[in-house]
């Protein structure tokens, strides 16, 4: 399975988001991407690191102290959790703000793309994916819970949608090419870098899912 991790920004810092097909460190654009390895995998597979992670990317720097009365962690824990994430690269000082006794933390910008195949003889590693993997399909459905439970003002009440397809019958090849193509309508819709945002618009959320699904009658 292979999984793309766009990254968030707040509406002012929008960032160039294209379908996860190649590897390593490469660019789309100007925005980087980040292949996840075995290392960098293990330092980013916990609930509140990826917790922290998502906090920096979709609402922009903050410190510690901002971020432990966010998630409720203690600013000691959340100090700790932020120097590991800086130590495997996925965020770094905000330099010029800030104080000796305050830090101010920025995501590192770009993708993070991982391809669980590239674990499949590394039992370490793959305990941390299973974690990964576990947490990040939990954010995701609470942004969709958070989202279906929200009070929604006109015009935004009733726009969106959950659904969900269990009828197709692909081959591999048709069944990557239906994740990138469904990846390339999303980029299609994300704004430029330099675009200015519409006044009307605010933050939505899209989540792609492709995955083959077990037959029964069919080892």
């Amino acid at each position: 399975m292979n999984e793309h991790r766009p990254e968030h920004r707040p509406e002012d810092q929008p960032e160039d988001r294209r379908p996860a097909d190649s590897a390593g460190a490469a660019t789309v654009g100007d925005a980087p991407r980040r292949r996840l390895d075995a290392g960098s995998l293990r330092g980013l597979a916990h609930p509140l690191r990826m917790r922290l992670l998502d906090e920096l990317r979709t609402n922009g720097p903050a410190t510690s102290a901002r971020l432990a009365d966010r998630t409720g962690e203690s600013t000691g824990t959340v100090s700790w959790h932020l120097r590991h994430l800086a130590d495997h690269g996925f965020i770094e000082e905000e330099t010029g703000r800030g104080t000796k006794r305050e830090r101010w933390w920025r995501a590192v910008r770009g993708a993070i793309v991982l391809s669980a195949t590239d674990f499949d003889r590394d039992p370490a590693a793959r305990a941390a994916l299973s974690v990964y993997q576990a947490e990040n399909l939990r954010r995701q459905y609470q942004r969709v819970a958070d989202s279906l439970a929200a009070d929604w003002d006109e015009p935004w009440r009733g726009t969106g949608s959950v659904t969900d397809w269990n009828n197709l019958r692909l081959t591999p090849d048709q069944l990557r090419a239906l994740d990138l193509e469904l990846q390339a309508v999303v980029a299609r819709h994300t704004p430029a870098p330099d675009a200015a945002p519409d006044p009307a618009a605010r933050p939505v959320l899209v989540q792609i899912q492709v995955l083959p699904r077990k037959d029964p009658e069919r080892p």
